[in-house]
């Protein structure tokens, strides 16, 4: 994270990770208070184990183009709400970055679950972790369908 006011945003992410059984790392890293810091986290993450790195920051969001430009390890980006400009700051950022830096930039909320996913396809146990998330969220939708379409909408609401 840029920040420590990313963690409530971020710690989704960690609790995603840690239900797969996936190893991470939480920390504050800043490209702008902490550069030496940030070449160091970078530079030295496959070393330390790491396979994706998942940044979140808000404001000028600089931290994970910054990232990818000093790893080839992959970089998901996650723009985190600001109060200024309601995180639209840093999703432009993120997602402005120069030919030969990718950063995938995703919805808050599935950073983890697209690292998951990455993770996955060298990890068997992992991948059929991944299928039995994705048919529980399946099965939890069909169980709200199957309530709306035999009580009805009004009373489905009302519950």
């Amino acid at each position: 994270m840029g920040s420590n006011s990313d963690l409530p945003t971020m710690k989704d992410a960690a609790e995603i990770l840690k239900n797969f059984g996936v190893p991470y790392e939480v920390t504050i890293v800043s490209a702008h208070r902490t550069p030496e810091r940030m070449y160091s986290f970078a530079s030295s993450a496959k070393e330390r184990g790491i396979q994706v790195i998942i940044a979140g920051v808000g404001g000028a969001a600089h931290l994970p183009g910054m990232v990818a430009s000093l790893t080839p390890l992959p970089v998901i980006g996650v723009p985190i709400k600001t109060s200024s400009l309601s995180g639209v700051d840093s999703l432009l950022s993120i997602v402005q970055m120069p030919k030969g830096i990718p950063v995938a930039t995703i919805a808050i909320g599935n950073a983890a679950l697209l690292a998951v996913r990455m993770l996955a396809v060298g990890d068997a146990d992992l991948w059929d972790r991944g299928i039995k998330y994705q048919d529980e969220m399946k099965d939890t939708v069909l169980v709200k369908a199957t309530k709306l379409e035999t009580e009805g909408w009004e009373r489905y609401l009302n519950q």
